[in-house]
């Protein structure tokens, strides 16, 4: 294995944005035991120090490509479009309009139903997302777009994020 490959090469999966979470499993415990230090242990301390630095660089990779949002950024990065989320706060106007809907209606929920249903509507954006993303990144090609819509996929889970926490302090 080379350290320099990227995540996707790494675990020899296409790079695409639609990965099968169980090949991407298997394939991360395949990994897991091919460089697990204690595999190297008689070999002595440098061999086992490499086995660490092979270790880490496999639990990063899966960390990145398991979670959609981290592996849409790293897929447009790879693509020439960065996501740059702290220079970069433009949205576009309707965007903003819901969010800030969201936000009155977060601020004004009294009740577990009302939270239960801020929660339902924030999560059915969030996939609608999700399966932007795949196009855009998968069909289209278009990491430019992907890399805006990952940008305010970020504030959405942000404020899924904060309903949950709402919620854990009013359900029983």
């Amino acid at each position: 294995m080379k350290l320099d490959v990227d995540d996707f090469e790494l675990f020899a999966l296409p790079r695409q944005f639609g990965l099968e979470r169980e090949a991407l499993d298997a394939r991360w415990k395949t990994l897991q035991a091919e460089v697990h230090p204690d595999r190297f242990a008689v070999q002595g301390a440098g061999a086992q120090r490499a086995a660490m630095q092979w270790a880490v660089r496999v639990n990063e990779a899966y960390q990145r490509l398991k979670d959609p949002l981290k592996r849409a950024a790293y897929l447009c990065e790879l693509h020439g479009a960065p996501i740059r989320a702290e220079s970069n706060t433009a949205m576009p106007r309707a965007f903003l309009v819901q969010q800030m809907e969201w936000r009155e209606a977060l601020d004004e929920a009294s009740g577990l139903a009302e939270l239960e249903r801020l929660a339902e509507d924030v999560a059915a954006r969030r996939r609608e997302m999700l399966a932007s993303l795949q196009q855009q990144i998968d069909q289209q090609q278009d990491h430019a777009a992907a890399a805006e819509q990952v940008r305010a996929l970020m504030f959405v889970e942000r404020f899924a994020e904060e309903v949950d926490r709402k919620l854990e302090v009013l359900a029983p």
